[in-house]
């Protein structure tokens, strides 16, 4: 698996500077220079940086503070930093460095392999602390983390109007007799995942599983808009999910509950720390729940008064909740047309989603769309423009852009245009770029896309041409993510599926012409973010010599 990570190097002689970037090239270091201690501060503050050396005499006056500044302003989960000095500079000035908050320190002339050794201890810390912050994202809530951070604590919470869900699966102890352990497991990670998706995508919190029992709520630490119609609206896709894996999973049967009212939100335990929620909500809503009819979603009053302007919903009656106590029970149907993508009731359009303050592009649904038309509708012998390809470069431009520093909203358009940039090869095969702009103009209206950003989308497929140049960083991100596997080891792979395309087409090369096709294109080539060069371009080189070689030896084959 490739790892890639950034490194800056601060440093005024030229000398150390060539060294540093010779030894550090390759291996998945995307090493870039930083003029001034004022632009590593905005370099840190905008892309997540793994490392960074420092020249020591840089530490010295008003800047002794550096490092500490580097790593409050670091948006990376740990930036580590390396001091550079000369073999002429005193020990006492290393310790002082190390001192200031640096991780290790190199001395001119640099030994190439004590560097990459230094380097990889870093790197795999760098690694390990990125890894541990996700698994802490998936246990608290970021507004949790924020807090144990700053105070080591998180005081418990009383919120007065908190949306609590509960799912679980019908005859679910009848199943887990008939099934193995193994099985039932498989089953429920399968609907869980998609539950998570779901989840996050509305903005909810998950707090827990409980054997078959799926539990989230919102509200509570989002101040985003409409809780108890996002709470719904995830419900909604969860239930029309599971039935639509009917046909497969005939067995696995869902009920969902929700009710909104006050409960009380925290962190409880010292050892293996769990955040939850307590109070007659959350027993009210697993109540409700449990009255759900078969693929049905009952909710309160409480949460119907809320919703029902944009969520039909139909009268139940009064529902038995606990020792003779009893509820009004209403039925969840769909979303009302107005507000609904396509007219279909089962998605929020973009009206409803900006009510609700989610993403105006609903860009998880159109990703499915796009690849489910890709799937369907590109030719079988299409073996290099296939659906794969298209996720292979979206998968490369989100890598890209992270080292590059992209924010979140334009690497959501850029991996729309990504995953439309070939959609024109269903009608065309000549000038499809075009005809992949027409249908993006076309189809991403529907999904909340904003003129201005289909504008932006646009620009980004028309870069992709082979006669036009890329201008904005976006555009430079999808022509570097497009051809990716040209500095990659995969890359006869990729090849090879290309040649057996054209030749369905009816192009045919010998081998020596094949060749030569191959080398006027990577010789022609030119990636063009700093990331792409550095991470591909070696790779790139080392593709041109192997051609090279190869057509030397078909000439004495043929000779």
């Amino acid at each position: 698996m490739e790892r890639f990570i950034n490194i800056v190097l601060l440093d005024k002689e030229e000398k150390h500077l060539h060294a540093l970037q010779l030894i550090l090239r390759g291996s998945g270091n995307n090493v870039s220079v930083a003029d001034s201690t004022s632009e590593l501060i905005k370099l840190v503050s905008k892309k997540h940086v793994g490392i960074v050396f420092i020249n020591m005499d840089l530490l010295k006056s008003q800047d002794k503070d550096l490092i500490e500044i580097v790593k409050k302003k670091t948006i990376s989960a740990a930036t580590h930093v390396i001091i550079i000095a000369d073999s002429n500079d005193s020990a006492s000035k290393l310790i002082k460095g190390l001192k200031f908050g640096a991780a290790d320190f190199v001395v001119y002339p640099f030994h190439p392999n004590l560097v990459k050794a230094k380097v990889d201890v870093l790197k795999n810390l760098y690694f390990k602390d990125v890894r541990i912050m996700q698994l802490l994202k998936n246990i608290f809530p970021e507004q949790v983390l924020l807090e144990l951070d700053k105070t080591g604590r998180f005081k418990p919470r009383r919120n007065e109007n908190a949306t609590v869900l509960f799912t679980d699966f019908i005859g679910f102890s009848q199943l887990s007799k008939t099934m193995k352990p193994l099985e039932i497991v498989a089953e429920l990670d399968f609907f869980f995942n998609k539950f998570d998706e779901i989840v996050k995508r509305y903005k909810l919190e998950k707090i827990k599983t409980i054997g078959d029992a799926y539990m989230c709520i919102s509200g509570v630490n989002d101040d985003n808009g409409l809780p108890e119609v996002r709470a719904t609206l995830a419900a909604i896709e969860m239930r029309n999910f599971v039935q639509s894996k009917m046909k497969k999973k005939p067995n696995w049967k869902i009920r969902i509950g929700l009710h909104a009212g006050p409960l009380v939100a925290g962190i409880i335990g010292s050892n293996k720390m769990t955040f939850d929620v307590w109070g007659d909500t959350v027993n009210i809503a697993s109540r409700i729940e449990h009255s759900a009819e078969n693929n049905q979603i009952a909710i309160s009053t409480e949460i119907a008064h809320r919703i029902s302007d944009y969520i039909n919903i139909a009268y139940q009656g009064k529902r038995e909740i606990k020792h003779g106590a009893k509820l009004e029970v209403f039925k969840v149907l769909d979303i009302k047309e107005d507000w609904s993508l396509f007219q279909e009731g089962l998605l929020p359009n973009s009206k409803l989603r900006e009510k609700c303050d989610l993403q105006g592009m609903d860009f998880d649904h159109a990703k499915r769309y796009i690849v489910k038309k890709l799937q369907r509708n590109l030719p079988k012998h299409y073996f290099y423009h296939s659906h794969r390809h298209t996720l292979n470069v979206e998968k490369s431009a989100v890598r890209i852009a992270k080292l590059e520093g992209v924010n979140r909203s334009d690497i959501l358009l850029l991996r729309t245009a990504c995953l439309l940039h070939d959609v024109g090869y269903i009608f065309e095969y000549q000038f499809n770029e075009s005809l992949s702009i027409e249908f993006a103009k076309e189809k991403l209206p529907k999904f909340g896309y904003s003129n201005e950003e289909i504008e932006v989308i646009c620009k980004m497929i028309n870069a992709t041409k082979l006669d036009v140049e890329p201008v904005s960083l976006l555009e430079k991100i999808i022509c570097d993510a497009d051809h990716d596997y040209l500095g990659r080891a995969d890359y006869q792979i990729i090849a090879n599926d290309l040649r057996k395309e054209l030749e369905a087409i009816g192009k045919f090369m010998s081998d020596l012409e094949w060749v030569d096709f191959q080398l006027d294109f990577l010789q022609k080539h030119n990636f063009y973010t700093n990331t792409a060069q550095n991470i591909r371009g070696a790779g790139k080189k080392n593709r041109i010599q192997d051609l090279l070689f190869l057509k030397e030896e078909l000439k004495r084959k043929h000779s």
